[in-house]
């Protein structure tokens, strides 16, 4: 009974430590094709420092994004089959 519990226990430590891989691998993914984006769209956005999806603002057709650059910081706003509407933060 013991050792079931032990390796129950692993196993849940595998499966929250593998999550978290995979949130940290999707934030970098992200930041690197919305800087992606916004240099397609003429903005500057050399060094992607973070990308942050905005809960309450996205709709189920629009997710919206804060992108921080290393000089500026961006809102996007991504819908399918258009070009995403950026407003710069500062």
């Amino acid at each position: 009974m013991r050792t079931t519990r032990s390796v129950w226990l692993a196993l849940l430590a595998l499966i929250i430590t593998a999550t978290a891989t995979l949130e940290v691998v999707a934030q970098e993914t992200a930041k690197e094709l919305l800087a992606i984006q916004i240099r397609d769209q003429g903005q500057r956005c050399e060094k992607p420092v973070s990308a942050k999806r905005d809960a309450k603002r996205s709709k189920p057709d629009a997710a919206v994004w804060v992108l921080r650059c290393e000089h500026r910081s961006y809102r996007m706003v991504l819908s399918p089959d258009m070009a995403a509407r950026v407003q710069r933060l500062n």
